[in-house]
């Protein structure tokens, strides 16, 4: 089953660190081979997303809406605007 990510949003996290990091949410399409006849690629959400920092960084999000970078451990914060 072939697979793309799909950009849903950016946002800016505060890190624990005290740094900004862009944060990109992504959602996960498969490919629909059922529709072939019109010969166009048909991308369909799979149902799982994916986050990321901007550098490509996997970042881990709990269950309870927390956000930590895999690879070094910071605590993310979305900055709420307004």
């Amino acid at each position: 089953m072939e697979r793309k990510l799909h950009l849903l949003d950016t946002y800016t996290a505060r890190g624990s660190d005290g740094v900004d990091y862009k944060v990109c949410a992504y959602e996960h399409l498969v490919r629909d081979e059922s529709i072939a006849a019109d010969g166009l690629d048909h991308w369909e959400p799979s149902g799982q997303a994916e986050y990321r920092l901007a550098d490509g960084a996997p970042v881990e999000v709990r269950r309870d809406g927390s956000m930590r970078v895999a690879r070094s451990g910071v605590e993310l914060h979305v900055q709420r605007s307004g």
